[in-house]
């Protein structure tokens, strides 16, 4: 299996609504591509943060489902989505489990 963990830091200008819209709209990625075994996303309440308010998992068959789930429309859309409504930076680390 492999362990997939990004962290979004977003524009201030970013609303709630936006944060809550994004999550929800992340979240159906687990029904819509093959080979996620399961996806977590949520608002960063930790004083360390460095301002990434936004942490996402996702654990994957192997990966081949990692690498055939970064070019996929679905996942493409949510990150056009971040683009519009103002993604400053992220990180990712991915590891196999």
């Amino acid at each position: 299996m492999v362990e997939h963990i990004v962290l979004i830091k977003l524009a201030k200008s970013v609303s709630q609504e936006q944060k809550e819209e994004l999550i929800s709209k992340t979240c159906k990625l687990k029904d819509l591509i093959p080979g996620i075994i399961d996806l977590q996303q949520g608002i960063n309440f930790s004083p360390r943060s460095q301002g990434y308010e936004i942490g996402l998992t996702v654990r994957f068959e192997n990966q081949e489902a990692l690498e055939n789930y970064l070019p996929h429309p679905d996942h493409q859309e949510i990150l056009a989505y971040l683009k519009e409504i103002g993604l400053e930076d992220l990180l990712v680390v991915d590891f196999t489990i």
